[in-house]
């Protein structure tokens, strides 16, 4: 037998983890975020696996809203659609409307005139904001800020009643028409969004001063889930969520329509493209509306606010429809028969405030088209999380999410 000694030495911690991982499985549970959970800003399920707090495997469930809005669309007239689109991304109607109008005026070859342009940027820059301004408040609200919150929905509130003296409806507006407007701008109504202007800017930046600096919400924020620019363009980012991961993009800008090629404005890019620089974008982007406004209100040209030579497309005006037949006739073929359009394909898409909202119409002529398609730019956003919340922790998703801005009308459109 051999007397000889044998050097021990102590595992390291790594090892005895190691060793202990093949001794003891760790149990994953599975966990359902949602559908009705105040952190998923609407019928979003997030399927979760955990390990302790930890994410393994995070599989978004979506379609409890069951909206069918592409093949309602493929049963109506082109003008009876517009309220469908309000309800799209329902915080921006007046974006929506526009985008979706230009897209059937560019398969149709229609021209707007240039005050029909104007007003459509203005009420588009308005929509922005409102929906920026609610994004930001239930954003701050799911990681603790309640003030900032409040001071969001103040401001939206005074919107809400500008749009009610502009459409005639606070919410679903349904203000754009195919070829025009529903009506013009009242008068004075410009001054009051002007007064606006002025006293949202301060309360921007109070906004920014409560949390930009404040410890429990960067902390919150920063470096949780981080988008790399290359991620954010194969998942088919768009918008600010795009923006704030580095890529410089802005259909306003780089393909602009309705006369944005006019205006100046600034486009705010991010650096990490975490939570805490998706706050960030969106917080200039309101500035950037601002200055927007202001442009558009003092270069406001006169003139129609719609096509008056479509007479196939846009209705007569009410007084001559009461007076004279040929008006009657054409308002009652329009109104039931529905603006004739001719054949062709056509895809549009304009800067929503969630992202490129696309509209793709097939038309076989008549007045109603034959397919309509949608891009929601809150569907393809939301394609990325499987992958950035894997690693995250359970009280990372309400920052995540928040930071997103989605809204389930359009994911389940």
């Amino acid at each position: 037998m051999s007397t000889e000694s044998k050097e021990y030495t102590m595992p390291d911690a790594a090892s005895r983890a190691a060793a202990a991982s093949e001794e003891f499985e760790t149990e994953k549970l599975e966990l359902s975020m949602g559908p009705s959970h105040p952190s998923t800003h609407g019928v979003l399920r997030l399927n979760l696996e955990l390990d302790g707090e930890i994410i393994q495997k995070c599989d978004p469930v979506i379609g409890y809203l069951h909206r069918g809005d592409e093949k309602i669309a493929e049963n109506m007239t082109y003008n009876q659609f517009v309220p469908y689109t309000d309800r799209l991304d329902y915080l921006a109607p007046l974006a929506n409307n526009a985008i979706y109008a230009i897209a059937v005026e560019k398969l149709a070859g229609i021209e707007v005139p240039e005050r029909c342009q104007a007003i459509r940027v203005l009420t588009s820059e308005m929509a922005r904001i409102s929906a920026h301004l609610l994004g930001l408040g239930a954003y701050t609200m799911d990681v603790g800020a309640l003030t900032a919150f409040m001071i969001t929905f103040t401001e939206r509130e005074k919107l809400y009643s500008l749009f009610e003296e502009l459409t005639g409806a606070r919410f679903t507006t349904s203000y754009t028409r195919v070829g025009g407007l529903l009506k013009d701008m009242p008068e004075g109504w410009t001054d009051k969004v002007l007064h606006f202007c002025e006293e949202f800017l301060p309360l921007v930046d109070d906004v920014e001063s409560l949390l930009s600096r404040n410890r429990i919400f960067v902390d919150r924020t920063a470096d949780i889930g981080i988008i790399s620019k290359e991620d954010a363009i194969a998942y088919g980012l768009t918008g600010p969520n795009l923006r704030a991961s580095g890529v410089d993009l802005d259909l306003r800008r780089d393909a602009p329509y309705s006369g944005y090629e006019n205006y100046e404005f600034e486009v705010p890019i991010g650096e990490k493209g975490d939570c805490y620089d998706r706050y960030l974008v969106r917080l200039e982007e309101m500035r950037q509306s601002v200055r927007l406004i202001r442009q558009v209100i003092a270069k406001m040209p006169g003139g129609p606010y719609r096509a008056e030579n479509q007479k196939r497309i846009i209705l007569p005006h009410k007084d001559k429809t009461l007076t004279s037949m040929e008006e009657l006739i054409q308002n009652f073929m329009i109104t039931t028969e529905g603006p004739q359009i001719p054949e062709g394909e056509v895809y549009f898409e304009g800067e929503a405030p969630k992202g490129a909202l696309g509209f793709f119409i097939h038309s076989r002529g008549g007045g109603v088209p034959y397919r309509l398609k949608i891009r929601g730019p809150s569907f393809c956003n939301l394609s990325i999380l499987p992958k950035i919340c894997v690693g995250a922790m359970v009280s990372d998703i309400p920052a995540i999410l928040g930071s997103f801005d989605f809204v389930m009308g359009e994911c389940d459109r």
